[in-house]
């Protein structure tokens, strides 16, 4: 498919989006006669990123478009031939030229599904010397997705279901790829939208935002709107005058809380009535841009109350500074005894959005029970993962020409697994993930309600489970994230839980351990 007739493959990585040595290894393939060598690849993690003991599957979208669109151009070949020994051979540059994705299979979790260490998120298999220059690529498609929408899962299931969560953090992404993926991956991993057009645009990401602090000090108070007049929501009678209804709200208002009709900022009450005019089905008031009780409400309230008058409901107020959560609380209170006094029902419930370097920490806060707060952006925690700010992918060959390969190394932990494989999950008998099975991919597959003995890894004695398969299609990125979420919900609490989670058992079938085992006494092969 085109990039010019698919707009989400603007978004495809290039070819030589890649290391260097993947191109000299790709000539010294060529140059031994090994170029079209069958090889299996394996892509996958040793560690669950911020000590959790789970990750989700993500990228695996955008790998299949880098893979659709895979071929080096006459500008990629002439690059790599200034970069390259100038003696190399020139039938070397004709075979780049001819390279692409038909010959390569892959194999994939579900986007969106749970992924454990040592299980593959991809098994790439094709000639060894395409196979090879897609390993850099795939890496950084399928990492940082991973990683961003681990970390969005993590901000879920602190702020629970209820809680709608917006992902804000382009302009603190590590650039426009980085924002792009952040916001597609954030979405995935349980957000409910993003301030990112573009994500909206090529990724069906829900787009959500109003106004800055800069729209409410632009205006001083003495500008008059072009045309101040609005029609009732329902169509049916005389427009009204804006501005004069909130004036005469205003003075309602300020008499009820005690305050003065010149204390609210005549230029934040501009600002909203400006807002509102052009947005009045969808009207949103952000209060702290000079004081949150004595202006930034009252000019709310009395623009909301005059829209109301109209037949229109404000959407929502937010903050972006101070204590959230004290003062979500306060907000509420004045909601209700607004809403009481004028009999407008509606306002006791007009949500209440916060804003403001939300970590992981403010957000337990902000999520505790009795919290007035309804939605919650967050930008910096979610699309930089302070926490750990990479997944550590690696791309291991683990089998030429149908033969096993198994890296040998003095570090246990960097030790791959041989062979061609394939993974099963297996459930506990209340339906709860059990453990992953890792097998050759000769074996026969388990069979649902066959004892099964199998190796966990690291341990020194096998066991016998039951298992079951669970096999899903490729999704869509919104079936994808209701993946996500599924998958969450069958993690046993000891898995789920953030902080010092039980560790998730991937295990070995008896004939892979055999496998791994026989290296190490004999050596490769």
């Amino acid at each position: 498919m085109a990039a010019e007739q698919d707009p989400e493959g603007l978004a495809a990585a290039r070819p030589l989006l890649t290391d260097f040595y993947q191109a000299t290894m790709a000539l010294g393939y060529w140059r031994a006669g090994r170029a079209r060598d069958v090889a299996d690849f394996e892509l996958f993690f040793r560690r669950c990123p911020f000590g959790s003991a789970f990750t989700l599957a993500a990228g695996l979208r955008d790998c299949v478009r880098f893979l659709r669109a895979f071929r080096l151009r006459d500008a990629d070949v002439q690059f790599l031939a200034s970069v390259l020994p100038p003696d190399t051979d020139p039938a070397f540059f004709k075979h780049l030229r001819t390279l692409d994705c038909s010959e390569v299979t892959v194999r994939a979790l579900p986007e969106g599904s749970l992924a454990f260490p040592g299980v593959p998120l991809l098994q790439v298999s094709g000639p060894l010397l395409v196979v090879q220059l897609l390993e850099t690529p795939l890496l950084c498609l399928v990492g940082y997705a991973s990683l961003v929408a681990t970390n969005a899962a993590r901000l879920r299931l602190i702020a629970g279901p209820e809680k709608r969560l917006l992902e804000m953090g382009l302009r603190r992404a590590q650039g426009p790829d980085g924002g792009l993926t952040a916001s597609t991956y954030s979405y995935l991993g349980g957000f409910d939208s993003s301030s990112n057009v573009l994500a909206g645009q090529l990724r069906g990401v829900p787009v959500a935002g109003t106004l800055a602090h800069s729209f409410v000090t632009s205006f001083t108070g003495s500008e008059v709107p072009p045309d101040p007049m609005l029609a009732p929501a329902s169509g049916e009678g005389p427009g009204v005058d804006l501005t004069a209804n909130t004036k005469m709200w205003l003075e309602r208002v300020c008499a009820i809380l005690g305050l003065g009709v010149q204390e609210p900022h005549p230029g934040e009450r501009t600002a909203f009535v400006a807002y509102a005019l052009a947005f009045p089905q969808a009207f949103q008031g952000l209060l702290d841009s000079y004081n949150v009780r004595r202006s930034g409400l009252p000019n709310f309230l009395a623009v909301a109350l005059a829209l109301g008058e109209l037949g229109y409901r404000a959407v929502g107020v937010r903050l972006d500074s101070g204590d959230l959560l004290q003062q979500a609380q306060e907000i509420r209170g004045v909601f209700r005894t607004i809403a009481a006094q004028f009999q407008v029902p509606w306002l006791e419930s007009v949500p209440i959005a916060v804003s403001n370097n939300v970590d992981e920490k403010e957000l337990t806060r902000l999520s505790q029970e009795g919290s007035e707060v309804n939605v919650i952006g967050i930008g910096t925690s979610v699309v930089t993962c302070p926490q750990q700010p990479s997944l550590g992918c690696v791309y291991k060959l683990v089998s030429v020409g149908g033969q096993p390969r198994m890296k040998l190394t003095e570090d246990p932990e960097k030790q791959t697994l041989p062979g061609n494989k394939v993974a099963f999950r297996l459930l506990g008998s209340d339906g709860s993930l059990l453990m992953d099975l890792l097998q050759l991919a000769e074996e026969l597959p388990p069979q649902a309600g066959q004892e099964l003995r199998v190796w966990p890894r690291g341990a020194q004695e096998p066991c016998t489970v039951r298992p079951a398969h669970l096999c899903e299609p490729l999704p869509s990125l919104a079936e994808s994230r209701a993946l996500a979420q599924l998958s969450l919900s069958r993690l046993s609490p000891e898995h789920r839980r953030l902080q010092s989670p039980a560790r998730y058992q991937v295990a070995l079938s008896e004939k892979l351990h055999a496998l791994v085992d026989s290296f190490h006494v004999e050596g490769l092969p």
